[in-house]
């Protein structure tokens, strides 16, 4: 196994940024109305997520790296939450898609903490 040296290199980082690619698709269509609204917080939401595991696979110290990795967390249940709101809303007719990616980062962020937790 080669060690992984880049945040790119990580599959959750990689799955966020996919997912991420998702929203921005998603939301260019949205009610002009909701530019400065739901389309912004969406769109921050997602980013939030693999920015803050690129941030949290800089920092040295293990409880350091987890703490982003929680944010990143977090930020991802902020953007499952915006999923159900649009559906509802009917700004997007089916989504279950990005609902379903959304769960796939979510698993592999889960297992990029406990993998981090080992080394403590």
């Amino acid at each position: 196994m080669t060690k992984v040296v880049h945040f790119r290199q990580l599959r959750a980082w990689e799955t966020s940024h996919q997912l991420v690619l998702r929203v921005y698709r998603m939301t260019q269509d949205f009610p002009r109305s909701e530019q400065y609204g739901l389309v912004s917080q969406m769109r921050r939401a997602a980013v939030s997520v693999p920015a803050n595991i690129a941030e949290g696979f800089k920092r040295r110290g293990i409880q350091e790296k987890i703490r982003f990795y929680n944010i990143a967390e977090a930020s991802l249940a902020e953007l499952k939450y915006y999923f159900i709101l649009v559906r509802d809303l009917d700004y997007v007719a089916e989504n279950q898609a990005a609902l379903d990616s959304a769960a796939e980062v979510g698993r592999l962020l889960n297992g990029l903490i406990v993998s981090t937790e080992r080394r403590h």
